[in-house]
């Protein structure tokens, strides 16, 4: 019960947050079905809320990016069930991409302690499908990346407005981002 409390209130706090950055402890524990004291005893202030949703939104998008097997099938494929999976996490993805500050305090570090680059799926996949002629080599697989972080964070943004609808947004996501926006010849 004490897990699943927890897990409520980080899920709760990042779906508030991202919303609004000045939310209160409050508003947070009743978007969690809490009350506040039950919430401070879980989280004593709201920086050490704020940590552990960062903290949890991190792992729970590395999760959901290790479910999609990035590194099987083909690389179309692979990514379209990445896209699947950040939508499936846009809550965690608004509350971290919502303020660029919030993650200053977690950065990586750029090797582990032999020195070895560790593994990066998204880079990963994107330069195994340049390499198979899939995405277009001619673009950095960083700039590949960025776009496809700005499609998904529109879809989310949109969704959230109201402007498109839940079950149709991971279509518009995938065919902004295969396509583009410039209409084919027949």
């Amino acid at each position: 019960m004490r897990g699943r409390t927890r897990r409520a209130i980080l899920a709760a706090a990042a779906f508030v947050l991202a919303r609004n950055r000045s939310a209160t402890l409050a508003d947070i524990a009743e978007a969690a079905g809490v009350g506040r004291s039950t919430l401070h005893r879980y989280f004593s202030d709201r920086e050490e809320l704020i940590n552990a949703v960062v903290e949890d939104s991190l792992t729970v998008i590395s999760q959901s990016i290790d479910e999609a097997a990035l590194d099987q099938g083909p690389p179309a494929e692979a990514m379209r069930r990445l896209v699947a999976a950040m939508l499936d996490v846009a809550d965690r993805l608004m509350f971290l991409w919502g303020d660029p500050r919030v993650l200053e305090a977690f950065e990586k570090p750029a090797s582990d302690e032999e020195g070895a680059k560790p593994t990066a799926p998204v880079p990963d996949l994107i330069e195994r499908g340049q390499a198979e002629g899939v995405f277009d080599p001619e673009v950095s697989a960083d700039w590949i990346q960025n776009v496809l972080w700005a499609v998904v964070y529109t879809g989310v943004e949109q969704v959230d407005k109201g402007l498109i609808p839940r079950h149709g947004v991971y279509a518009t996501v995938v065919r902004t981002f295969e396509n583009g926006i410039r209409l084919r010849d027949s």
